[in-house]
Formats: structure tokens, sequence, C-alpha cells
């Protein structure tokens, strides 16, 4: 499993400033970082990770990156990119397709091969922005401009409009 040593040794390699920060007591997922750090939730990250059907019936896994404050929903993400089906992925996939803990995963060092789109509400600013690190003691403290330029995922409008004729496309979850 990836850690915060991992992270810290590929920020510093790519010489960004960051902070890994510990946390004044554990925490078992990124919804607790506002509370733990005393942050605004506009300034925490989450990465929720959703299986998806695509029209061709194939399933695939995608993470999204999002503010704490706004967390994707599975019919945002499903109409926004035209998917059949979402529906939040177990805590096996999460951990074996991301290599990190669930609910403590972190939005940088994520397979090539998963799929990752981000919020287009989050701010690109000079202000430090917070996020997991796949540990439960620690956080990562980083510039959300720099954050944002290091993430390979593509923007998205997570806003829960849909697409003209999407209208049931996505399933519920039961």
């Amino acid at each position: 499993m990836k850690d915060a040593l991992a992270i810290h040794r590929w920020l510093l390699a790519h010489q960004v400033h960051h902070e890994i920060v510990r946390l004044p007591r554990p925490m078992t997922c990124a919804e607790e970082l506002p509370e733990t750090l005393s942050a605004a939730p506009d300034r925490c990250l989450m990465v929720t990770v959703f299986e998806v059907v695509t029209r061709l019936g194939h399933e695939v896994v995608i993470a999204v990156t999002s503010t704490v404050a706004r967390p994707p929903r599975p019919g945002a993400v499903g109409g926004q990119l035209g998917l059949r089906q979402v529906r939040p992925a177990s805590t096996h996939v999460v951990n074996s397709a991301t290599d990190y803990t669930d609910g403590l995963v972190c939005p940088l060092l994520l397979p090539e091969s998963l799929p990752m789109f981000i919020d287009d509400r989050l701010v690109a600013d000079d202000e430090p922005i917070f996020a997991a690190t796949g540990e439960r003691h620690t956080a990562l403290s980083i510039r959300a401009l720099d954050l944002l330029t290091l993430l390979p995922g593509k923007m998205v409008d997570l806003r829960g409009s849909r697409p003209r004729g999407s209208r049931g496309a996505v399933a519920r979850r039961h």
C-alpha cells in the first residue's frame, strides 16, 4: 500500500513544495480531514472510486477527485460521462485499483491505467489544500495550484446536470 513516505519522496523528486502533516488524532476517511485539521471542507480533498458499466457493457473503475464539501454523486458522474451504471466501488476494489487504503486515497500516485476525473469546482490558487495520504495519522498539505498541475485527470462538471436524453441512463444503487 502507498503511504505518506511514497508521496513525500515523489513530490521531492518533482521539486514540489509540500508538507506531510502529522494529525492530532487518527482518521478513518478523508471526510474527517476538515474536523481533524480545523480546515474548511472546501480546502480538503477526497478521492471517490466508482465502478461503472460503459455503453458497451465493459466494467471500468474510475476515480473522482473533489472537495469534502461537494462529494461526487454517482448520478452526476454517470450523467456527465454518459455511463450506464455508476456505483461506489467496494473496499476490495478501491484497495486493489488504487494501492491505497479505502477512504484514505490520495489523488497522487494513482495508477496511469485508472481513469481520473477532477471536479472543475476545485480552485487553483496559492492557498494550501489538504488530502489523505493512505495513512490514518498523516495528511498532505500542498498549494492547490501545484496539486492541480500534477494531477493527470480530466476536469469535469459534476454539478449534477445531465446531457439531453440521458434520463434513466444511470442505475441507482440498491
